[in-house]
């Protein structure tokens, strides 16, 4: 297919192109791949969730760059691309949990939520006049005791996870993940594992650049600078051990 061919069929989301494509949906996933990675792990005790905050100048807050968002009282969501996106997608998240609570009286279940997003996110791949968004969401919380993570495509496909990584470096973290990732994890392990990921996948980050939360029965739990910045330091300090053990042999 050449360029003008495709041209005709990456103007409006409602199109499929010969091949069976829709070309705005995967423009959408490569914003998301060009976001600064978040990731998540499930737990037996619940879902942790990390994100790299990074910022483009020195100038900026780092506390204005929100990545990581509370949703319910046992729900949390991590997101990666672009921030506007985002932004309406968490409102919409919050508004229908809030809905749930209001009409039933009770918290709204974590695949429930997911999939009411993920048809929100659908819509917007079928109708006119409209673009796919450009962002995706990791959605985390605890549901009849047990912590359950799902990821978003701007496709609109739900999937679930034990632990997975996305926007930016999402290979390397993911490989990170694999490789780390047992069954009956504690919430402490989950958040060595994570900061571990972000660690391998970009060796040259900071402490201060990592958010991290744990979702569990207790709740939506922000994590504090200063275990942060021991979990950043166990890290370093495996990765730097890891290195000398390949350099000797």
């Amino acid at each position: 297919m050449n360029r003008n061919d495709k041209q005709a069929y990456d103007r409006g989301t409602s199109l499929f192109s010969p091949d069976g494509r829709i070309y705005q949906v995967e423009y959408a996933r490569e914003a998301v791949k060009r976001g600064a990675p978040v990731l998540g792990v499930r737990t037996a005790d619940g879902v942790v969730l990390a994100a790299l905050r990074s910022t483009p100048s020195e100038l900026m807050e780092a506390e204005s760059i929100e990545k990581l968002h509370k949703l319910d009282d046992a729900l949390g969501a991590a997101t990666a691309g672009h921030v506007a996106d985002a932004r309406k997608l968490v409102d919409f998240a919050r508004t229908t949990a809030q809905r749930e609570h209001l009409r039933y009286g009770e918290p709204i279940g974590v695949e429930t939520l997911t999939k009411t997003i993920t048809d929100n996110i659908q819509e917007s791949t079928q109708s006119g006049g409209t673009r796919p968004y450009g962002a995706s969401l990791l959605i985390g919380g605890v549901e009849n005791g047990s912590g359950r993570l799902f990821a978003t495509d701007p496709s609109g496909t739900p999937q679930e996870w034990k632990a997975v990584a996305i926007g930016g470096h999402r290979e390397d973290v993911q490989a990170a993940l694999e490789d780390g990732y047992a069954e009956n994890l504690s919430l402490e392990d989950g958040l060595a594992l994570a900061v571990e990921a972000l660690v391998a996948a970009d060796d040259e980050i900071e402490s201060d650049e990592l958010n991290l939360v744990t979702v569990s029965e207790a709740g939506y739990e922000i994590v504090d600078e200063e275990t942060i910045a021991e979990l950043f330091a166990d890290a370093t300090a495996d990765d730097e051990s890891d290195e000398t053990d390949e350099s000797e042999e």
